[in-house]
């Protein structure tokens, strides 16, 4: 994703490209005229202050909301007008803030609720990927959810959104509460997947964090971008660095 891409001049040929979007709660804009892209492969975080709309972009792609005007295209076909479960059979799956886990359940049973089974490909071969990436949840595996500790929640809930075939995954606030150890791990995990080809999109708080695993970087302020580059381009820029990630 280049600065111009992020402004709104992308090309064709993106895993995922967001044109010219709008979202309202009511009567509220939350998100105004929004355009980016997003390439195979990549990790790109969403920055910006509460109320920037960030969360709201990442639901706008995943189908919980519906943009009143502009477009969502998801490997060259359009996807905004599609239920949630038909953009999750895509290959889309999100983690969402706060977790969300059912806590009722065990760990194993949190993991089936995220598969979606296809063309051959089943529950048992996305467990082993997620076991591998998540040995601790292994452990736990007949452990209810509820009884986990905060930092094994947040890993249940990203192992459930990749307990599927997946193309493209979106974290919100993955890091939000977690101390920084478990941080660490999670990161490794997000740069483990990477590695395997699946292209990430990862809202944060935690700026600098997000940044440090990130190939690219949006900066949102009141709905709009202000600024779209590379990650190594936000930390070394004072400015940026002042009036959005308070360091």
């Amino acid at each position: 994703m280049t600065d111009a891409a992020a402004n709104g001049s992308a090309a064709g040929g993106h895993l995922l490209q967001l044109d010219d979007v709008h979202v309202y709660y009511g009567a509220i804009a939350a998100v105004k005229g929004l355009s980016l892209t997003v390439d195979q492969g990549e990790i790109v975080t969403l920055i910006g202050s509460n109320g920037a709309g960030k969360s709201t972009t990442l639901r706008t792609i995943s189908g919980l909301l519906r943009p009143k005007r502009g477009s969502v295209t998801f490997l060259s076909r359009p996807i905004h007008t599609l239920a949630g479960h038909e953009i999750v059979a895509l290959g889309i799956s999100q983690s969402p803030e706060g977790r969300r886990i059912f806590g009722r359940m065990t760990v194993f049973e949190n993991l089936q609720m995220g598969s979606v089974p296809s063309q051959g490909r089943w529950f048992d071969q996305d467990v082993e990927k997620v076991f591998t990436l998540f040995p601790r949840l292994k452990e736990r595996m007949h452990q209810r959810g509820g009884t986990l500790s905060g930092g094994e929640q947040q890993m249940l809930a990203v192992a459930r959104a990749l307990a599927r075939e997946l193309k493209l995954l979106l974290l919100d606030e993955p890091y939000e509460g977690l101390a920084p150890v478990i941080v660490r791990e999670i990161e490794k995990i997000v740069a483990d997947i990477k590695s395997q080809g699946i292209t990430t999109v990862i809202v944060e708080q935690n700026a600098v964090a997000a940044l440090e695993l990130a190939d690219h970087a949006v900066i949102m302020d009141h709905g709009q971008i202000v600024f779209g580059g590379t990650a190594a381009e936000v930390l070394g820029n004072a400015e940026l660095r002042t009036s959005y990630l308070a360091v």
